[in-house]
């Protein structure tokens, strides 16, 4: 059964609802019973809305497919056109714009409602009448109101819009569900396994804004040899099947695998699909959320293409603070409960993410627009408080300890015209002998162990000067502090971590210049005191109080601090040198650019929810720094225990001055001096260092 036979039942039940609607939509378009500035708002809305209604003909009647590639992509660039950085200026997406235009009040309200009303795109290249019927009539319920100024006020209009959530939290929240862990949502599944990627028209059929990114992606790919696309799925894969292995869990157990990428990949997508069928596994690949009630801010967490506008994702990062409150987050979380019930049996099938990243694209630095819906302090608490019971329930059902992950990075075209050469050196990075690094990085283990501290110090412009407690062994032949990481659920090699103890780790993170969730930070500076965070701030704006807010919105996660969660040694000189070779080392994701020097991630620790799972590095020593004291907490007040956040911060090699081990007697082992390693066993990670 396709994806259009899985929504036919429903979809004949909202037919005659949806033509209403349409039908009255389009009446709207030569009325002039909403006065100005009004008027224009709903009539630009309509004639959007009239363009969706010829794609839902076109998906209904299976004629998209016969589009030729120049119509096709005219549909494509039409749909988009509005929010597209040139337009943008004056489109009622833009949150300063519409206030301009309809005031601060009505002005935050409808920019909320034109963009919600752009997931309607999706709605109707996926033929999923119900949602797009939903709110098309919010739309007209709307313009009603407006139709009658004298008889409702901005307080009813509100009123709605909170309703209009309400009454659909369900829907949204149990289909987001559904699309992760049910594998007969298979619409871009279909579109991958069954199109002829040879034929590029196939990147349209999926609805999102299809760039220069994705074409020459998908392009490039098709040139490259079968064998070579095969190999790269089997590293990805294969990295997958490992994480199970390495961590003792029983991969038979499980049937379902969630595939995140960026469009263009499908190639590679499509062999990797193969892959783990032949684990048992079934792949489900959704679409990253396009709605207020199941956005994570401006982060893309599911397949999706390049931004027509990242200014415009950001606007609208803090969207549900329209009808955010405590009622609402109760309704989601219990929205959110029920659907993990219902499909509970698929939960408990679920194996985990298996993530393909992309990086090359230019660095974004956002206008911080007064405009913008944004979260108060309360609702910063009740969002917070959402995570946490959201990561308990989510953990109730799907038993995190029991699944695994795995991450691959691959560059896109606007990282430059050495495209295809870094794409080559990516492959070569992402293909490191393991084995190599997993002695080299053993070394690193046995001294690291022996510390009571590690001190890591900046050098020229970096002013990092942080002491990193460690754990104290028992068993010095049994047990280990720090895990061997080596290319398997995260790709590429290259580090060593630990949990640190958090009494006692103190001192300042700095880095100059970092790029962090598509997000640019310009000397980003971090205060810790017995690991938490005590101070922090940026250089983004001249404004103070802006660069507290913008490090405390999207590093912080609205918090008010965090913990250090992980502190790693980066071992992959060879990463760091592709980055230095063709300029490009401030755009690699984090994924790569975590080990390319030493990180500190704030937030939780790597083990989160699997603590109490045992850990095993390759030489068969556990790994018993699985907690801190955050983390323990979740014996005895579990709403404490976690920040369901983890965001990795490097220091390059050329910014330090020195890590060295402390030892309790004084002496001290130095790690890294001057950017090279210089602890014996590990030399050989400065040749790529040395190579030109």
């Amino acid at each position: 059964m396709n994806h259009k036979q899985l929504f036919q039942e429903e979809n004949e039940a909202i037919k005659e609802r949806y033509d209403l609607a349409i039908e009255r939509i389009e009446l709207m378009m030569n009325e002039q019973t909403v006065k100005e500035p009004f008027l224009n708002y709903f009539q630009k809305t309509a004639e959007f809305v009239i363009k969706i209604k010829e794609l839902v003909s076109l998906v209904e009647q299976d004629t998209l497919t016969s589009l030729s590639m120049d119509e096709i992509k005219k549909l494509n660039q039409d749909l988009y056109e509005d929010i597209k950085e040139r337009n943008y200026e004056s489109s009622y997406a833009n949150p300063t714009y519409a206030n301009t235009q309809l005031g601060n009040k009505y002005g935050k309200v409808f920019s909320f409602l034109y963009t919600e009303l752009r997931s309607i795109i999706i709605y109707a290249f996926e033929y999923r009448l119900y949602e797009l019927t939903i709110l098309l009539e919010l739309f007209i319920e709307l313009y009603n109101y407006m139709e009658e100024e004298d008889e409702f006020t901005y307080k009813d209009v509100r009123r709605a819009l909170y309703d209009f959530m309400s009454d659909y939290c369900e829907v949204f929240v149990t289909y987001r569900n559904r699309e992760l862990l049910d594998p007969s949502l298979a619409f871009a599944k279909d579109i991958i396994m069954e199109s002829n990627l040879s034929d590029l028209r196939y990147l349209y059929y999926f609805g999102e804004f299809i760039t220069k990114n994705e074409l020459r992606t998908a392009a490039f790919l098709n040139t490259l040899p079968q064998e070579q696309i095969q190999a790269m799925a089997n590293t990805f894969t294969e990295g997958y099947r490992l994480g199970f292995v390495h961590n003792r869990l029983d991969l038979s157990k499980k049937k379902v695998v969630n595939i995140r990428y960026q469009l263009g990949y499908e190639r590679l997508v499509r062999a990797s699909i193969k892959n783990f069928e032949e684990m048992g596994l079934s792949a489900t690949i959704y679409r990253a959320a396009a709605n207020a009630m199941n956005k994570r801010q401006h982060l893309k967490i599911g397949y999706h293409s390049t931004s027509p506008n990242k200014q415009y994702d950001y606007d609208h990062r803090f969207d549900i603070a329209l009808f955010w409150d405590k009622a609402m987050k109760e309704k989601k979380v219990a929205c959110y409960k029920m659907a993990l019930e219902q499909y509970k049996e698929l939960a408990s099938h679920y194996a985990g993410p298996a993530v393909m990243e992309v990086f090359g694209e230019e660095l974004f630095s956002p206008e911080d627009k007064k405009e913008a819906l944004k979260f108060d302090k309360r609702q910063q608490k009740l969002q917070v408080d959402y995570n946490n019971q959201a990561n308990f329930i989510y953990n109730d059902f799907v038993k995190t300890k029991e699944t695994s992950f795995t991450i691959i990075a691959y560059p896109v075209p606007e990282i430059g015209e050495d495209f295809e050469a870094i794409f080559a050196e990516t492959v070569k990075v992402n293909t490191l002998d393991s084995n190599v690094y997993q002695q080299i990085q053993q070394c690193l283990i046995d001294a690291l162990d022996q510390g009571e501290y590690v001190r890591v110090q900046g050098a020229g412009e970096n002013h990092t000067d942080l002491w990193v407690k460690l754990y104290s062994l028992k068993d010095r032949e049994k047990e280990t502090i720090f895990e061997n990481c080596v290319a398997d659920v995260n790709i590429p090699v290259g580090e060593v971590f630990t949990s640190p103890v958090l009494a006692g780790t103190k001192g300042v993170l700095h880095v100059p210049k970092v790029f962090l969730n598509d997000l640019e930070y310009r000397e980003l500076t971090l205060t810790f005191e017995d690991g938490v965070i005590t101070d922090y701030n940026c250089k983004n704006f001249t404004n103070e109080q802006k660069n507290k807010k913008f490090v405390q919105e999207n590093l912080l996660y609205n918090h008010d601090t965090l913990p250090i969660g992980e502190f790693a040694i980066g071992t992959n000189t060879t990463a760091y040198m592709m980055g230095k070779k063709y300029k490009v080392d401030d755009r690699l994701p984090i994924l790569i650019a975590e080990k390319t020097g030493p990180h500190f991630a704030i937030g939780d620790t790597c083990y989160k929810m699997s603590e109490e799972v045992k850990v095993y590095n390759p030489d068969g020593k556990e790994i018993i720094a699985r907690d801190n004291e955050v983390s323990i907490l979740r014996k005895t007040d579990p709403d404490k225990a976690y920040y369901n956040c983890h965001t990795d911060i490097t220091l390059p090699y050329e910014e330090l001055k020195e890590i060295a081990v402390y030892h309790k007697d004084g002496t001290i082992t130095p790690i890294i001096q001057n950017g090279r390693f210089v602890l014996e066993g590990t030399l050989q990670l400065n040749e790529a260092l040395d190579a030109k």
